[in-house]
């Protein structure tokens, strides 16, 4: 029976975290992933060049059933920080929109350095097979194809159940129901969303996409692109408001959030011959313009419309409801809402209340970060907060 110090299941953004800063500290660590390989969604994330932090990351872009317990990880391990590495190892990157950081290059350079860095600690790797967990006393034993070891300290960085194509698994949520901890229903999130029916008369907007403010029944507005697509509704702001969004609610799309209340009529009054939807393309893509027009019924000049008409038609505009049908599901989702109950855990440490030695990090948690980098941040400073402890 061999004997570390730390285990690290999964070998994720999360997991390397951990493992890297547990082995600086001095301890044995082993990090086990039942793929062949690490970092299998860093790879193909931020279209293979990693959206690896966000300059804003802060607890408000975070859901979680208790929204304040991110605060603790996010404030003590910036994205300062984990820009100060990368370029410790030489990796360029860029801003692109709204403090999104990439890479100039390729998300292999994030899973080489972080690999880099546990080779640096000392962490032991076990990659390519399946492992089995138990609890023996206040010691945790892993069976990993013929190698048994044991250890005081486990960390569960197997993450949620998105893009299962990936080797996403249930692995995490099992072993914490099986000892006791609660799990907060998981869903998907950062998912395109799908329409039926009526709405489906959108479906000739196939890969049109449009500047939009968007929002859930609840949670915030994002004003970013919205994308139609052959199934329903996508793009960054759809993907936003889909890890607020649940099933029999509705999203509601302002196509113009930079009209001000009472534009078409005071257009109607400026330029009364100009057509309402040659009036909408000046704003709006064509295709969406056209399609807009004609569901309001606003065919030809301003002048022929009333000025109830027109007032309706820009309440429409400006608060255009949708119903979704449900979502693209896990296959599609960018992360997974829910997990493991912060209820549970250490703010601090990570670590569970009431399974002394259990760390509980990343996407396995429930909290869930909005698009563009925030995801990753929190798997870096929840992998450092357990690092740092286990």
């Amino acid at each position: 029976m061999e004997r570390v110090d730390v285990i690290v299941m999964g070998a994720g953004a999360a997991g390397l975290m951990a493992a890297t800063v547990a082995g600086q500290r001095g301890r044995r660590v082993l990090l086990v992933d039942h793929n062949g390989a690490p970092g299998k969604k860093i790879l193909i994330s931020g279209g293979g060049r990693c959206n690896f932090t966000n300059l804003s990351a802060s607890d408000p872009n975070y859901l979680s059933q208790n929204p304040h317990f991110a605060k603790s990880a996010l404030r003590r391990y910036t994205p300062a920080d984990f820009i100060a590495l990368i370029e410790k190892h030489g990796i360029a990157w860029h801003e692109k929109t709204l403090g999104q950081l990439f890479c100039d290059g390729s998300a292999k350079q994030i899973v080489a350095m972080l690999m880099d860095e546990c080779r640096a600690a000392g962490v032991d790797f076990a990659f390519g097979e399946a492992a089995q967990v138990a609890r023996n006393g206040e010691e945790f034993a892993a069976s990993i194809g013929q190698r048994k070891v044991i250890s005081n300290s486990l960390v569960l960085a197997t993450g949620g159940l998105s893009i299962p194509k990936l080797g996403a698994t249930s692995f995490a949520y099992d072993l914490a129901r099986q000892w006791g901890l609660k799990i907060v229903e998981p869903r998907p999130a950062l998912v395109p969303l799908t329409l039926a029916g009526d709405q489906l008369l959108f479906r000739e907007l196939a890969g049109v996409a449009a500047l939009v403010e968007a929002r859930a029944s609840k949670g915030p507005p994002f004003r970013e692109a919205a994308l139609f697509t052959h199934r329903g509704l996508s793009g960054p702001a759809i993907l936003q408001v889909s890890s607020y969004w649940r099933n029999g609610e509705g999203v509601r799309i302002d196509f113009l959030p930079a009209e001000r209340d009472g534009w078409l009529r005071e257009a109607k009054r400026q330029t009364p011959n100009r057509q309402v939807g040659t009036l909408l393309a000046e704003r709006l893509p064509e295709r969406l313009a056209g399609t807009l027009a004609d569901k309001l019924g606003l065919a030809g000049p301003l002048q022929a419309q009333s000025d109830k008409a027109l007032a309706q038609a820009e309440e429409r505009l400006g608060g255009w409801d949708f119903l979704p049908s449900g979502s693209e599901g896990f296959a599609k989702a960018e992360v997974t809402v829910g997990g493991i109950s912060t209820a549970e855990l250490s703010s601090k440490t990570m670590e569970a209340k009431k399974v002394p030695g259990l760390f509980c990090i990343g996407e396995a948690v429930d909290v869930t970060g909005w698009l563009g980098g925030y995801n990753f941040h929190w798997a870096w400073a929840s992998g450092v907060a357990a690092g740092q402890a286990a």
